[in-house]
């Protein structure tokens, strides 16, 4: 343990300063901006909305915040259904049960691990039987990776159902030339601390119906009506971001294609010294897509590999590396044990099988050369060694 911790610590994905935030936290203090308003947060929205290609953005205090905007915007109440891709973090799903409705899951799919619009079309093949059309669909963007979403959105729009798109780990990724993100009736980016731009904690709700992003701000503000008191006819939130945090997230953006191609090259340099090795699988790229490569994940298959994800995780672990398995799927969670699931197809469910053998290796972008050689040398290591005692034992 000693020696473990005489290593350099080497995070998953811990935040990049630029430097430049300071000028911006500095001009919200000699302004004495810090209320959660202000020009920072103003700008914040306008330059991520040009960014990204939307009308108009409302930044808010996290990713979660805006899906739970979004929702509120589209009516869901108790005793709907809201469709949510499985393979994700808690935070997509949360929002759902806010509402009082009900999460549905669904599957993702073998080439972008994000949802599987089979399993899609056969949830909507039952709502359509059962006359209960979901409410919305949210559809996630895992790891930097956009989901077939010409598929998806031929899918939804065919039964007039609202696409909700979770783009929490995917801002600066491309699907067919579009932003990821900007593809349903919201789309929203988170800014957590580990995410490839931060704003320690923060998030975005974008869209191009300007008068819904309007009311969210209304809502986000804690539903105070226009009157000289305090006055509320309807449930709001506490949800903006505070200018200090939107300076931070403006000096961030200024260098998110920096941060993209740092973390596309730390996913090339592990691609090319891992791929080869026996039951290793990388996360594909769709064709016609760009993903931002926020974690490098991968598979890596036992009986091919000698090896399982836990051994890998514990090896990295002693020598002071941070690694993580791959999302644990929705459906699989003890608190939404009783919600329906739609798998890829009746015979696999590919989030189960994901979550199995999926790893994220370490990827952020202020890593050195030096530090992805050592997570490197790490697995390579593992592997040959574990290999070597099956081959002694005749395992």
């Amino acid at each position: 343990m000693e020696q473990t911790m005489n290593k350099k610590r080497i995070y998953l994905s811990s935040p990049h300063m630029s430097g430049k935030e300071l000028d911006y936290i500095k001009d919200a203090f000699d302004t004495n901006w810090i209320a959660p308003i202000g020009p920072n947060v103003d700008d914040f929205e306008k330059e991520l909305a040009q960014y990204v290609g939307a009308s108009e953005a409302v930044a808010v205090s996290s990713g979660t915040a805006a899906i739970h905007l979004a929702l509120s915007l589209l009516g869901v109440k108790s005793g709907d259904k809201v469709f949510c891709s499985s393979l994700t973090f808690i935070a997509s799903a949360n929002p759902i049960i806010y509402q009082g409705a009900e999460p549905v899951f669904i599957d993702s799919e073998p080439e972008t691990w994000n949802m599987s619009p089979y399993a899609l079309q056969r949830a909507f093949n039952d709502a359509v039987n059962e006359g209960i059309l979901p409410k919305a669909v949210i559809v996630v963007n895992l790891y930097g990776q956009s989901a077939r979403m010409e598929e998806i959105l031929a899918i939804c729009n065919q039964y007039d159902v609202p696409v909700l798109e979770d783009a929490a780990e995917s801002l600066g990724a491309c699907y067919k030339g579009k932003a990821s993100g900007t593809f349903g009736k919201f789309g929203i980016y988170s800014f957590n601390g580990n995410k490839i731009i931060t704003t320690s904690s923060g998030g975005m709700l974008i869209s191009d119906d300007c008068e819904a992003l309007k009311k969210a701000r209304f809502l986000a503000t804690q539903a105070r009506d226009h009157a000289p008191h305090y006055q509320h006819s309807q449930i709001g939130f506490n949800y903006r971001l505070s200018n200090i945090l939107a300076g931070i997230g403006r000096a961030q953006l200024e260098v998110l294609e920096d941060r993209i191609l740092a973390r596309r090259t730390i996913f090339e340099r592990y691609y090319e010294k891992l791929s080869t090795l026996p039951g290793f699988s990388f996360m594909p790229e769709l064709v016609d897509t760009f993903s931002n490569r926020w974690l490098t994940a991968l598979t890596i298959i036992k009986e091919e590999a000698g090896v399982s994800v836990s051994e890998i995780l514990t090896a990295l672990s002693e020598e002071n590396i941070e690694a993580r398995p791959v999302w644990k799927p929705l459906h699989l969670q003890p608190v939404f044990s009783k919600m329906k699931y739609y798998p890829h197809n009746e015979q696999e469910s590919i989030s189960d099988k994901l979550f199995q053998t999926g790893i994220c290796l370490p990827s952020g972008s202020n890593m050195s050369d030096e530090d992805v050689d050592r997570v490197i040398k790490c697995i390579r290591k593992t592997v040959i060694e574990t290999k070597e005692k099956l081959e002694i034992y005749h395992i």
